[in-house]
């Protein structure tokens, strides 16, 4: 097969949480192990950080690649979803996995990938952990993709766990309260793998600690530390990013990092890592903003600041997924914004229509577009050069835009 053909095959053969939604979400790790044990277990060949959070998991591991490339070290990173190019998924030192290993890997296992009906997400991962147990990368940073404990990563044990924080997002899944959504990414702590938690939630103190204590292993809490660093990604939220990272630095064992490669790797995320879609300034005039933010508590610190730099006219091209709690999202947009309602091109999309209607319930008013794309052309085309632009709701959008 072509390298598009492998994708489509891909994409189509077996459900895709970020497409389908909870229909595609399997809680199980039975796949992932059976892929492990096929590929002769390569998560046992290279050391690695495991990621999980409401929010925040991508820019935290991010940042600690960044930090451990400074140091001079061979750094795989394995996030999802990608923004716009399936290989942003797997990267070494910031360059994306070539296509021709992903068409190979998959043309090598696509009987067992068949037979054993492996989902979109556990075939990737498989591919990830491959790919870096070959190219012998001296740590890994592996994000979750959703929850912790049941999530297909999860079959690792990594030097350090972190938890960047917890919030109320895929609570169809993972449960409806925060105590809840706790537990699953408790998940992910392992016995005597120290454990980093990014924001100390009084509610959830006592489900970490519990299961650190029950797991023999040390628990930091990153939101205690005073320490402060400059980083190159823009967002205010990214402060707490930061101190989630170093703190995670700080746990790793047998890696020397100085201080100045924890400055340069946290000022170069962009650069070392090919970040995209954290309050990622597209253009000036009009200032065109997007960010990927699409849950409560993401979208709370996102408009905040957006509050901060409107000096004209808001223009919002708004697009989210079925599953969105919109009671909970929409109040937090403002009213005096100009509205562009669009869909995200996958079938998990809300439509436009429907976005609309519920929008208005808040008082938010604007235009129903036929896509993104439309959307985003026409906002640009009524925005003031003064005026500012903002792009966001889904990651979906996103990257439609960029």
């Amino acid at each position: 097969m072509t390298y598009k053909e492998t994708l489509e095959w891909m994409f189509a053969q077996l459900p895709m949480y970020q497409h389908q939604g909870k229909t595609a979400f399997k809680k199980d790790v039975t796949n992932s192990i059976a892929l492990a044990k096929e590929l002769n277990h390569p998560e046992h060949k290279f050391k690695s950080i495991h990621v999980a959070g409401t929010n925040g998991k991508g820019s935290t591991s991010h940042m600690l690649a960044s930090v451990l490339q400074e140091a001079g070290y061979k750094v795989g990173l394995y996030t999802s979803p990608h923004l716009k190019n399936f290989t942003e998924r797997v990267r070494i030192n910031g360059r994306e996995i070539p296509k021709e290993d992903v068409t190979t890997f998959i043309g090598q296992h696509k009987a067992f990938l068949e037979k054993h009906q492996l989902s979109f997400f556990e075939m990737t991962v498989g591919l990830a952990f491959d790919y870096f147990a070959r190219q012998k990368v001296d740590i890994a940073i592996v994000e979750v993709g959703l929850g912790g404990r049941l999530d297909s990563t999860n079959i690792i044990t990594p030097e350090v766990a972190v938890i960047t924080n917890i919030g109320l997002d895929h609570t169809q899944i993972l449960g409806d309260t925060l105590p809840l959504i706790a537990s699953e990414k408790a998940g992910i702590i392992k016995e005597n793998v120290p454990v980093v938690i990014g924001e100390k939630q009084s509610e959830l103190v006592s489900v970490f600690s519990d299961k650190a204590a029950h797991q023999n292993t040390q628990l930091v809490f990153a939101s205690d530390s005073s320490f402060s660093y400059k980083t190159d990604l823009l967002g205010h939220y990214q402060e707490a990013n930061v101190k989630t990272a170093v703190t995670a630095i700080h746990q790793l064992q047998n890696f020397k990092i100085s201080e100045e490669a924890i400055k340069r790797g946290l000022q170069n995320v962009v650069k070392n890592t090919n970040l995209k879609g954290r309050w990622q300034l597209l253009q000036k005039s009009p200032r065109v903003i997007c960010d990927t933010a699409h849950n409560t508590e993401g979208l709370t610190l996102v408009l905040q600041q957006l509050k901060q730099v409107i000096s004209s006219q808001l223009h919002v091209v708004l697009g989210v997924v079925s599953d969105k709690e919109l009671a909970t999202v929409l109040p937090l947009f403002p009213k005096n914004a100009t509205y562009y309602f669009c869909k995200p091109n996958i079938p998990r999309g809300l439509s436009a229509e429907i976005l609309q209607q519920k929008a208005g319930v808040f008082g938010l008013q604007g235009t129903v577009f036929a896509s993104v794309i439309q959307a985003y052309k026409e906002a640009l085309s009524k925005a003031q050069s003064s005026d500012t632009i903002y792009v966001g709701g889904s990651t979906f959008v996103v990257a439609e835009v960029l």
